[in-house]
């Protein structure tokens, strides 16, 4: 039997996506996420934020380059990934990341006036993003 590794994350990004170019003209894009949720403790209400890593890789990283934004309210599915790296001083360092496999825009749709979005379908675009402008999760 083999494993399910799939995050589900609705949040705003920290930041525009940093896109990249590698070898052979792959793009990757990379941007922090944050998700907030609120609580109660000893009667006061709390929020706590986490930050995530995201990492889009060739054409959703251009269309995430082109449509994402800091500040944006976006749902991301996808997988993590742990790897490692050597920093400045040689030292192994590791990171966990979530690989988007596709994204939706959420917010009110005059968000998306006058950009052209509207539907992108995987099929269509081979990259997995759509945009609807719906107030509304997608499940």
């Amino acid at each position: 039997m083999s494993g399910i590794n799939k995050v589900i994350l609705v949040g705003h990004l920290g930041k525009d996506p940093e896109i990249r170019h590698l070898e052979g003209g792959v793009a990757v894009a990379s941007f922090p996420l944050a998700t907030s949720e609120t609580f109660s403790k000893d009667g006061k209400k709390l929020e706590q934020t986490e930050w995530h890593n995201i990492v889009m890789w060739r054409g959703l990283a251009d269309v995430a380059a082109k449509y994402l934004q800091k500040g944006k309210l976006v749902y991301i599915e996808g997988k993590l990934r742990t790897r490692s790296f050597e920093d400045k001083e040689g030292i192994k360092k590791y990171t966990t990341e979530v690989v988007a496999e596709n994204f939706t825009m959420l917010g009110r749709k005059s968000d998306f006036e006058g950009e052209g979005v509207k539907q992108f379908k995987p099929s269509e675009m081979g990259t997995g993003f759509s945009a609807d402008g719906e107030d509304d999760l997608p499940f």
